[in-house]
């Protein structure tokens, strides 16, 4: 469908971060033109963005779309008793068509909060990308692997899989696929060294934990005498696109690492403070040249699916961390949360301009919360939370008009909600 955005206040995220105004038209999946129509051009759909701003999706780099089965079930732990005492106990009750639910309830949750696109570690792979693509979002899938060596029944399992699911969206152009080897905690030398190997053999990228825990960096220094980034960096996992989640406890050789290697660090603010954990060394890896994405991680550890929250905590954070009112300003959050995370993935989103994957948010500015408008820029991060999505278009298509699903009955997925949560967690 080709459809002209009309009156429209919209925001600029590359080369720098600005608020322009003018009418943007959209043909087929990309957008053609910002300001002037194109020759011939006949929209299909008009839509009035008097009020509104347009701005481009944000890119989640790093979830766990099906835990939102387990949201406010494991609160108040840390890290480790989270993980192995409440949550693996919890996965290993879930059953194939669970995915699939609790993954629609995250898409709603990131679509509603302006979210077009997000990169994901689970597995079910065909339920996930099921609900994905009804949906309608963009996503880069990848299999959760957890192994010793290669060859485990396990581990050839899991990677069939992973390639049968990726054969099965290969016409799809809203999905993209990389490997996701879990931890240094969880796979072996082996496996990581195959992993790799397998990557750039099949022309993959990487998405994995990285010094998400100190637990997780003295348990590697004691049995590798490396930290988890050097530990991996041997392995040879970084020799592809890669992206690190977490990256809590990092060494100034960890960022020269990252940074030599064109690793992207993607930083999960809120997980990372609510499991007791800290904080990401931001400012550094920015400082430091590194690519700088942003993610919410899991519903069971955050507990939302919203970046703009995240962006918010991320500014404010750092601020206080590095003690500068300077440190990751709104322009710099909003980057994070754009175009960085569309670097990280390798994709053509993240900015309004001709020739991007038409991924946009269209925000009614009505809100008490948002006026005076003197600077949105500022009040995309320090004011807004998300409900002020009115609109989302994802790959040239509305996915959701006014605040309603097109493709998603929203209370069924309620539901289906309650009864699994009743039956995985009683």
């Amino acid at each position: 469908m080709d459809l002209h955005l009309k009156n429209a206040k919209f925001l600029l995220t590359e080369p720098d971060v600005a608020v322009a105004e003018g009418d943007i038209y959209i043909c087929g999946d990309e957008i053609a033109a910002v300001g002037k129509a194109p020759e011939n051009f006949a929209a299909e759909k008009i839509i009035n963005c008097a009020g509104k701003l347009v701005i481009p999706g944000l890119v989640n780099c790093h979830t766990h779309a099906a835990m939102s089965i387990m949201r406010n079930y494991a609160d108040d732990l840390m890290f480790h008793e989270w993980l192995f005492g409440k949550i693996f106990p919890a996965e290993d009750k879930l059953e194939a068509d669970d995915i699939y639910w609790a993954t629609l309830l995250s898409c709603m949750e990131m679509i509603r909060s302006g979210t077009t696109c997000f990169m994901d570690m689970y597995y079910f792979l065909r339920q996930f990308s099921r609900a994905v693509d009804e949906a309608g979002m963009r996503v880069v899938v990848t299999r959760g692997l957890m192994g010793k060596k290669r060859g485990d029944s396990d581990v050839s399992s899991r990677l069939d899989e992973f390639f049968a699911e990726r054969e099965a969206m290969k016409g799809n152009s809203r999905f993209s696929f990389r490997l996701a080897p879990h931890a240094v905690y969880t796979c072996g030398r082996d496996f990581l060294e195959y992993l790799a190997d397998l990557a750039k053999k099949e022309n993959l990228g990487i998405n994995t934990h990285v010094a998400e825990s100190k637990k997780e960096v003295d348990d590697c220094l004691k049995e590798h005498g490396k930290t988890p980034a050097q530990y991996l960096a041997e392995t040879g996992i970084f020799d592809v696109p890669a992206t690190a989640a977490h990256c809590v406890f990092l060494t100034d050789g960890d960022i020269e690492i990252f940074r030599s290697k064109n690793v992207s660090v993607a930083t999960n603010p809120v997980s990372n403070m609510k499991l007791g954990n800290g904080f990401s060394p931001v400012t550094k890896l920015l400082n430091a040249g590194v690519n700088v994405c942003a993610g919410t991680d899991g519903a069971a550890s955050n507990n939302r699916q919203n970046l703009f929250l995240e962006l918010a905590a991320l500014s404010c954070i750092h601020k206080g961390v590095d003690r500068d009112a300077q440190s990751i300003p709104a322009s710099m959050a909003l980057k994070i949360g754009t175009v960085n995370g569309a670097k990280a993935l390798g994709l053509n989103i993240g900015s309004i301009a001709p020739g991007k994957k038409a991924d946009l948010a269209i925000l009614d500015l009505n809100h008490p919360h948002l006026q005076p408008e003197n600077n949105l820029v500022s009040g995309l991060i320090y004011s807004a939370n998300g409900s002020e999505v009115e609109t989302v278009i994802i790959d040239g298509a509305v996915v959701m008009e006014n605040r309603e699903f097109k493709a998603i009955d929203e209370q069924r997925v309620y539901a289906e909600m309650r009864r699994i949560s009743k039956r995985i967690l009683g």
